[in-house]
Formats: C-alpha cells, structure tokens, sequence
C-alpha cells in the first residue's frame, strides 16, 4: 500500500472523476491517503458536496490555515509518503509552482517536496488550448476557453525536475495500481 499526499486546490473542474479514481484505489487497499486542502480547495469540495466521500477516502483531511499549517511537509521530506499528488490542480497553483511561489500549503507542499526528491505528480485542469467543457456545482455544464498564458505555464511545469504531468484522471490508476 502507498501512502499518498493528496493535496486539493480550488479547481472544480475533474475534481469528481479525480475524487472517483482515489476511492477505487482506497477501497482496492493500493493507498492511503492523507488528504490536504487548501482555503480555496476547501470551498470547492462544499461546493461540489464531496466533502463526505472525501474524509471516507482518507485516513486524514487536513485543512489549510496558512501555508505551513497544518505541518505536512516534515512528513514528505522525511520519506514517510510516497509521493505527493495534487489533482486537479488550477492554472493559479500551477503557475505558483512555475514561478517558485510556495504561498500556499498546497504549494509549499510542492516546493518542499521537491527539494527532498519525493515524486510529485500534478493534474493541472488548463493543459490545451481551446475550449473544454465542466461541470459546475448545480450540474449545468459550462464552457470554458482555455487562456494562453495558462497552457504555457503547464508546459513549462512539464519541464521541470522532479514534477510529472497527469492528463486525465485515469492516469491516477497507473501510478498507483503498480507495486
């Protein structure tokens, strides 16, 4: 069994089908996961109503205070987690993590976690450009058109050491279900 930091950012966007595959591999007994949210997570995981299965999921949820509260990154840096998976991910956080900003628990998570080798796997929702479409908390569907800026930024996360980059939720599975 892996055990897993999932840190959760504000992105409402693929958070149901990331939620879906964590509990497969929760109940499959492949991970145990820590479950970090940030302020903005947070309020998107009321939003969406998820808040139940997610504490279900996890043998921990943790709440961010600030951006060292609560004290995660002592954990991933001594070695006692796998890795660190932060899914979905905004186009703010990743382009937080492009820059070295590490202002928030779930970026300094990153940072940190970084820094001591532990593999860090991100699901950035703006990956294309063009249009996407999501759905939002009431259930009607949205259209979003993806901005330049945002793309650019997940191809320059890409590139960095340490960092790999998840395209779908599916791709969850793949890290996880393997020994």
């Amino acid at each position: 069994m892996k055990r897993i930091v999932w840190g959760i950012t504000g992105a409402g966007d693929l958070l149901q089908e990331v939620v879906d595959e964590l509990q497969k591999l929760s109940d499959a007994g492949k991970v145990e996961i820590t479950t970090c949210l940030s302020k903005a997570g947070h309020t998107v995981v009321r939003m969406y109503k998820l808040t139940e299965r997610i504490e279900k999921t996890s043998k921990r949820v943790l709440i961010e205070q600030d951006a060292n509260t609560p004290f995660i990154v002592g954990s991933l840096q001594l070695g006692r987690f796998h890795s660190l998976l932060v899914a979905p991910a905004t186009g703010n956080t990743v382009a937080k993590i492009v820059y070295g900003i590490a202002d928030t628990l779930i970026t300094n998570a990153v940072a940190q976690a970084q820094k001591a080798g532990v593999p860090i796997y991100v699901l950035p929702v703006d990956q294309r450009l063009g249009e996407i479409v999501t759905r939002l908390p009431s259930g009607e569907l949205k259209t979003l058109t993806m901005r330049d800026v945002d793309v650019e930024n997940v191809r320059k996360l890409k590139a960095m050491k340490g960092i790999a980059l998840l395209e779908t939720p599916r791709d969850i599975e793949k890290i996880y279900s393997t020994d």
